[in-house]
């Protein structure tokens, strides 16, 4: 359910096209506006006011690890996660790294109305979860910096296919009831690596292994195993935009056990391997 919270006179609001940080680059039409930010206000630890946007928009995770935090819950946002963040709702943004950056996708309003899309089509703020949202929104960043001829109606029928996989979703409104060690448990995920098995979990956590299998689908939208995959491939999009990257170095980074699993991992999720993502993206260079 959207927050309808009212503003106070310390709340800010921020309007079109304004956000904390750095702006590095913008694009705007048709009522869309695409930005590239730095978070390098403040140190470490640092966090924003509370304030409110004039507009929704999805905020994808480029580097760094950030806390998004609105009335109902906190949402831990490393590299590679997709948060939306709908208007008339306040929140704070943390970062607890050196260094974030984050791209930018704002709606007018009106944009919903003209391309006849339900403006409800997400209610309340979330994190979305499906990794195939993020390859698009990582099509649309590469769209962005390439900024070419035909970059317009390529980031349009994008636009297209990410409202189509967002119509899908559902605001399951679990979080309000979520237990602690749940946000534990994705804090594990993120930054372990080596021993993510369900008997580690489960010491971590202090919870009992039969009751974790059976609670985290229900907190997690997918059985655990799947999200911990979800998690890899998402942490690993980001790198792949990098060239300086190594597949391998990849691989091992985001916490597969080697290239050939990673390959396999990917493909079984987008139709192609890391490599042939990659050279489709060089290809608009």
């Amino acid at each position: 359910m959207q927050n309808q919270l009212h503003p106070t006179p310390k709340m800010k609001i921020l309007t079109r096209g304004q956000y904390y940080g750095i702006k590095d680059s913008e694009q705007s039409f048709d009522g869309i506006l695409l930005s590239q930010y730095d978070y390098t206000t403040g140190g470490k630890d640092s966090r924003t006011d509370w304030h409110y946007h004039e507009n929704p928009y999805f905020m994808y995770v480029l580097e760094g690890h950030m806390m998004d935090c609105n009335k109902k819950v906190k949402s831990l946002c490393p590299a590679g996660s997709l948060m939306f963040n709908n208007w008339q709702e306040a929140h704070y943004g943390s970062r607890h790294s050196e260094t974030a950056a984050g791209f930018h996708l704002e709606f007018e309003k009106r944009w919903f109305s003209e391309k006849d899309i339900d403006i409800r089509m997400l209610e309340g703020s979330q994190l979305i979860e499906q990794p195939q949202v993020h390859l698009l929104f990582a099509k649309l960043y590469q769209e962005f910096l390439l900024h070419d001829a035909f970059s317009k109606v390529t980031i349009e029928l994008l636009m297209v296919q990410i409202s189509d996989a967002l119509s899908d979703l559902k605001d399951k409104g679990s979080a309000q009831n979520m237990p602690p060690w749940v946000e534990h448990l994705k804090e594990l995920v993120h930054f372990e690596k080596s021993n993510l098995s369900l008997n580690h979990l489960s010491k971590q956590l202090g919870v009992h292994p039969v009751h974790l299998s059976r609670a985290a689908p229900k907190y997690l939208s997918v059985s655990l195993g799947e999200y911990i995959r979800q998690q890899k491939l998402k942490k690993a999009i980001p790198l792949l935009l990098n060239s300086n990257h190594s597949l391998t170095a990849i691989a091992y980074d985001v916490g597969f056990a080697d290239q050939s699993h990673f390959n396999k991992v990917f493909k079984a999720y987008f139709n192609m391997n890391p490599s042939h993502y990659r050279k489709s993206l060089s290809k608009s260079n």
